[in-house]
């Protein structure tokens, strides 16, 4: 079986709780495929920053299995997640930014801690930074920076890697609606490079601005599966992220 039919994740009823609690996740099973954009909605409180905090391996189920890029990570030793770690790009909500870099070194720090040569990162960054509209700040730290300002970074840092795997928590949230949808085209065009992207978030409007997009449903802990996103679709044509 290919790479294509294994699917980049692969959740195998999967269970969390926290604690003594009662599940706040029951029986979640589906295979995320590549090259596809899916957005996974529902009401607050109804489990997707838990779902993605397994997605990112912040976060180990309490039953279940879990594959990623054709490994289980349930039993992947502890010295092996970082490098699983580094192939998914993460958007959070609080956005997390190091607060004494500044938005430039903030974004360079995944080339920087994949090894890239300093002599390589400096256009990227630069380029990256341009795209959010934020290269007039290149210098400022997250202090001085405004709430849509550091979530643009943190979606910069994310995505300056080109994951294989792109997370984000409501990355539009801090935003008005024509950057939004700038940074959802940012995200479309990481996938048409062959990320699979998953967008958690409770806005309906969003879903009707990535025509090609999957939607998972999750109530109380249980997904629901509205546009087919469980089932294997077809691959996407790759293109090149916007200059």
């Amino acid at each position: 079986m290919n790479t294509a039919e294994k699917g980049v994740v692969r959740f195998d009823n999967v269970g969390l709780r926290y604690g003594t609690d009662g599940e706040v996740l029951s029986n979640i099973a589906f295979t995320l495929y590549p090259g596809r954009f899916y957005f996974l909605t529902g009401a607050s409180g109804a489990g997707k920053t838990s779902l993605l905090k397994l997605l990112y391996l912040a976060q180990r189920p309490s039953r279940g299995g879990i594959s990623m890029f054709g490994s289980d990570v349930i039993t992947l030793p502890r010295e092996s997640l970082p490098a699983f770690r580094r192939r998914i790009g993460v958007v959070f909500q609080d956005f997390r930014l190091v607060e004494h870099l500044s938005a430039f070194d903030n974004i360079a720090l995944p080339l920087r801690v994949s090894g890239v040569r300093e002599a390589d990162i400096h256009q990227p960054v630069t380029d990256m930074l341009d795209w959010v509209g934020l290269s007039h700040r290149a210098e400022a730290r997250p202090a001085t920076l405004s709430g849509g300002e550091q979530q643009r970074v943190a979606i910069a840092r994310a995505v300056i890697g080109r994951p294989e795997l792109l997370v984000a928590d409501e990355p539009t949230g801090n935003v008005d609606p024509d950057m939004a949808l700038k940074l959802l085209r940012l995200f479309e065009a990481l996938n048409r490079l062959g990320t699979t992207v998953v967008v958690a978030t409770h806005d309906v409007h969003l879903l009707r601005k990535v025509p090609d997009s999957l939607i998972m449903r999750i109530d109380k802990g249980t997904l629901s599966d509205p546009t087919g996103a469980l089932r294997y679709p077809p691959r996407r044509e790759f293109g090149d992220l916007p200059s």
